[in-house]
């Protein structure tokens, strides 16, 4: 690392910290040459393969973006949808990749969008598990409501116990 300052070759790392969010490191460092301390922020690059073929950084904001489309009209919040967001890029994240289709990014957020808003979820999935037909929806919702029967008697044999 450089000194932005003199710009000798080294420095000394004083102290590192990981941000609030956990994506990245904060060091402070010191150069052996000058003594002047400076601060770097590292984080461990995350690039989407476009269908094109384009590689670009991974932006929670575009996940936002696709998203709110689905969300319109529903009771979904800004600070619900950066929340998705988040947990989009966590889940990403823990794949250990550096690199991932801009598919399997919207296939990600299928789970936690289902748990936001259901509703949101069938129409956001219409497009990337792309529904051919009224049958396929059918399906969907079918599940939805399996996966929701389920709960709903778990919950109520929990509640005799």
């Amino acid at each position: 690392m450089h000194c932005p300052f003199c710009r000798h070759p080294d420095s000394r790392v004083i102290d590192s910290r990981t941000s609030d969010d956990g994506l990245s490191i904060r060091r402070r460092r010191q150069c052996p040459e000058c003594g002047r301390r400076f601060s770097t922020m590292e984080t461990a690059s995350l690039n989407v393969i476009k269908r094109s073929g384009v590689v670009e950084p991974f932006s929670r904001d575009k996940v936002v973006s696709g998203v709110r489309k689905a969300c319109q009209g529903r009771p979904v919040t800004d600070s619900d949808l950066a929340v998705l967001a988040q947990k989009v890029e966590e889940a990403i994240r823990q794949t250990g990749t550096s690199q991932i289709e801009a598919n399997d990014i919207g296939l990600a957020i299928l789970t936690p969008l289902r748990e936001l808003d259901e509703v949101a979820y069938l129409r956001f999935a219409s497009v990337y598990q792309a529904f051919d037909s009224l049958d396929d929806f059918e399906e969907a919702i079918g599940t939805l409501r399996q996966e929701h029967d389920a709960g709903t008697a778990a919950n109520a044999g929990s509640l005799d116990d």
